[in-house]
């Protein structure tokens, strides 16, 4: 599962960005628990989420007359630019180019050939988010493309992830893990979205899943303020109940009480 271990191909950052990055900050604070923490006058706005002193998300305003709100998941890379050129070789699509984030780190975006967007972390002083698969805080990562075959092939060029294909009710669900990694170290999946879903207008995506101890009462509390739930609570054998949800900017998330090992 994940972990701040953060070997390469793994989701290491997580930012938000929103039309309104302050009423953001307080819906997920009243949901998870978190506090905002502007990260300065130099930053354009962005600003750190942080669950008992420790970082756990980013929110800032969108950037580019065409951005709608959205969560998005970043990957560790040794070398962002090598990574750029990898995306590009693959069929991927620049967002933004390679840039460096003060002393932090460096970073590029970008949109893989279904459509899904993500981006790298490559640290400098910021190693990457403090906790993860605590609850409040980020504990899986899902592709959700309109040609999963095409995502695996991609992300397989771009960071060498394993693929392991599990049982899923009647289903198979492909499981990621980090190139050189074990059972352990699964940070994610890959799922064919259904002709309904793309019928709907639902287009590739990464959705972040959140630890919750309640998956019931987050998805009522994120509801009653305003929240859409777009997958009501479910059990899924094995894995644990999870749901998904549309916050009120428009960006989409899931939680999951997740089963414990053994059970």
């Amino acid at each position: 599962m994940l972990s701040t271990a953060f070997s390469p191909g793994s989701p290491d950052w997580l930012d938000l960005g929103s039309t309104d990055p302050a009423a953001s900050a307080a819906f997920y604070g009243a949901v998870f628990g978190w506090t905002l923490v502007p990260a300065g006058p130099q930053a354009g706005g962005h600003g750190f989420l942080r669950q008992h002193g420790r970082t756990v998300a980013a929110v800032g305003p969108l950037t580019g007359a065409l951005a709608r709100p959205a969560w998005t998941v970043h990957f560790r890379t040794p070398d962002a630019d090598r990574t750029t050129a990898l995306v590009r070789g693959a069929g991927g699509r620049v967002r933004f180019p390679p840039y460096d984030v003060l002393d932090s780190g460096r970073t590029a975006g970008f949109t893989d050939p279904t459509g899904a967007g993500f981006a790298v972390w490559q640290p400098h002083h910021l190693r990457g988010l403090d906790t993860v698969g605590e609850p409040g805080s980020l504990c899986w990562t899902e592709c959700h493309s309109i040609d999963a075959e095409a995502a695996k092939a991609f992300y397989r060029t771009v960071f060498g992830w394993q693929e392991r294909d599990v049982p899923l009710g009647e289903e198979l669900y492909t499981v990621l893990t980090p190139a050189g990694g074990g059972t352990e170290d699964a940070h994610g999946g890959i799922v064919q979205l259904d002709p309904a879903q793309t019928a709907a207008g639902v287009s590739s995506h990464w959705l972040p899943y959140f630890e919750v101890t309640d998956a019931d009462a987050c998805l009522a509390t994120a509801e009653r303020l305003g929240a859409t739930v777009r997958l009501p609570a479910a059990d899924v054998h094995g894995v644990g109940r999870l749901g998904r949800l549309e916050d009120p900017q428009g960006a989409v998330f899931a939680v999951i009480t997740s089963t414990a090992p053994g059970t």
